[in-house]
C-alpha cells in the first residue's frame, strides 16, 4: 500500500470517525453535541469520496450513508 493522496484522505477521515467514537466512549463526549457530529460527517465525507477515488462500492454506500445521516442530526442541531 502507498501512501497516495487518496490514502491520506481516507485515513484522515477514518481517524476523525474514530477519534469521535473513543473519545465519547472515553471522555465522554456527547454524541448530540457539534464536536461529536462534526467529527462523524467530516469524517464520513472524507472516507466517503476515497472510496469515490478508489471505485470500492461498499464503502462509498456505507461512508456516505454515514456523512448524510450526520449532516442530518448537525443540521437539525443547528436548527434548534
Amino acid at each position: 500500500m502507498t501512501l497516495d493522496f487518496v490514502n491520506i484522505l481516507g485515513i484522515i477521515g477514518v481517524t476523525s470517525i474514530l477519534s469521535a467514537y473513543f473519545l465519547h466512549l472515553f471522555w465522554n463526549l456527547s454524541t448530540d453535541g457539534y464536536p461529536y457530529l462534526v467529527m462523524n460527517f467530516v469524517g464520513a465525507s472524507l472516507a466517503c469520496i476515497s472510496s469515490v477515488l478508489i471505485d470500492y462500492l461498499p464503502f462509498v454506500i456505507l461512508e456516505g450513508t454515514w456523512a448524510a445521516v450526520s449532516l442530518v442530526a448537525l443540521v437539525r442541531k443547528i436548527r434548534n
